[in-house]
């Protein structure tokens, strides 16, 4: 592989577009509100038949997402403070800070893959000998956290609806910027909360909003857990770590139906995303069409193949993979 460098200069050309951006933003904000108005209309005749338009709105909100995280990488209009504003006004959507979130995100960027740099908007990793440090009650609560049932169950509902809420363990200079941004998002989303309530019902407005956020909390989590919770994924210790071989080798390629594509805002081409995260979301199946390494060196990982993954919970830096528990038994370290 070539260096980061060299990348970024191959891949400028895959440039957001004023006219593709505002028509993307455009498209999904109208078929969200179009999915919600059916949602309510539904619930007119029965919860039951509103939760099928509950769950497409929560999938348009995940492609929202996308638009607010490419905002977030100044890669969805040449303006940084177009960017910031729209970036800002999804969040209130997403229920995702947006300065806050930003900034980890980058951290996250930064330090894919890198062992000695874990913790940043990542899934939390322990080596085989991490946790076989721990206590027994430090074990259980580790297998708790990676169980599924936790990470695509509660997790959701505790990341966005809980956490995401709360201004507490920020770190760094920046701790008071993020604690201002996570209190006026949540100002923004009760003001909009209570405004749909007084104009259309509380109870109505909670039966439509929580499953819409559920679905599209879970998608979420489901996406980053697949780009990087693979067996052979991607960590190492420095000096060996290197930016370009975390995003080539520690983030997949999920190789998805086009129109799951086209729902998640291309997201899965995620090794494109972490080599070049300037590049807008519609613009990384064209690069991944047209430069033959970012095909040929792509970790393909099918539909079929990732429902396999949920099971990895350790990496073995002895095999170099990720393994679920009972692996782990067998392994050094």
């Amino acid at each position: 592989m070539s260096d980061t460098p060299s990348w970024n200069q191959r891949l400028a050309r895959y440039a957001p577009s004023t006219r593709r951006s505002v028509a993307q933003l455009a498209l999904t904000a109208a078929l969200f509100a179009a999915a919600v108005a059916a949602a309510g209309w539904a619930r007119g005749a029965s919860e039951l038949a509103a939760l099928p338009f509950c769950a497409l709105a929560g999938l348009f909100l995940v492609r929202l997402f996308i638009i607010q995280h490419d905002c977030g990488h100044r890669s969805f209009l040449r303006s940084v403070a177009a960017c910031d504003w729209i970036g800002r006004g999804l969040s209130v959507l997403t229920l995702t800070p947006y300065a806050f979130w930003r900034r980890d995100h980058d951290k996250h960027h930064a330090n894919s893959g890198n062992l000695d740099r874990r913790g940043f908007g990542d899934i939390d990793t322990l080596t085989v000998s991490e946790y076989r440090a721990l206590g027994p009650w430090g074990r259980l609560r580790y297998r708790a956290y990676r169980h599924p049932a936790v990470i695509f169950g509660l997790g959701p509902t505790w990341q966005f609806l809980v956490k995401a809420r709360l201004p507490i363990g920020l770190r760094g200079m920046a701790a008071k910027k993020d604690a201002a941004s996570i209190l006026l998002t949540n100002a923004a989303v009760a003001a909009l909360l209570a405004a749909a309530g007084l104009a259309f019902g509380f109870g109505a407005v909670a039966a439509v909003w929580l499953p819409i956020v559920l679905v599209a909390a879970t998608a979420g989590i489901w996406m980053f857990f697949i780009q990087h919770q693979f067996p052979d994924t991607y960590w190492r210790r420095k000096p060996e770590w290197d930016f370009t071989d975390a995003a080539f080798k520690g983030c997949s390629f999920y190789d998805l139906p086009g129109w799951a594509h086209w729902l998640t805002g291309w997201i899965g081409y995620h090794h494109i995303h972490h080599l070049a995260a300037r590049i807008p979301n519609y613009e990384l199946a064209r690069a991944f069409r047209e430069v033959a390494e970012l095909r040929d060196n792509a970790r393909a990982v099918s539909l079929r193949e990732s429902l396999s993954f949920v099971g990895l919970s350790l990496w073995s830096e002895d095999m170099q993979r990720l393994v679920s528990f009972r692996e782990a038994a067998g392994c050094r370290a």
